[in-house]
């Protein structure tokens, strides 16, 4: 598959918030994911990369969520992500304003960098 189509086939499935499907869809096994902040910045492999966004959506509660892109260059490619999220623990809402860079190599997405406004 070309990074064309598994960028347009991750955000179509993010638009409807099927984050693990896109994960089983179009993630390498050996998937390196890099976090902007927090103890635990970098995941590796499939198992963590699933830990970690069943974390995510079982303590966060979405109002409100846009995808943007993909934005395409070579093997990479760009999607911004914008959610108006409640973080449960705390009741806390806040709007998230996100940047993914995803990076491919054999039809397979093997390496995801997030990047955020902390502001």
């Amino acid at each position: 598959m070309k990074t064309e189509e598994i960028a347009q086939g991750l955000v179509k499935l993010c638009r409807k918030a099927r984050f693990t499907d896109a994960v089983d869809a179009y993630y390498s096994p050996k998937i390196v994911s890099v976090e902007a902040a927090g103890d635990e910045r970098e995941a590796r492999g499939l198992a963590a990369i699933k830990a970690k966004g069943e974390w995510w959506v079982a303590n966060h509660q979405i109002h409100r969520m846009t995808v943007e892109g993909p934005f395409v260059g070579g093997n990479k490619f760009v999607v911004r992500f914008t959610l108006d999220v409640t973080f449960k623990p705390k009741k806390q809402r806040r709007t998230m304003d996100e940047l993914a860079i995803y990076t491919v190599r054999r039809g397979r997405i093997v390496h995801e960098q997030f990047f955020y406004n902390a502001g």
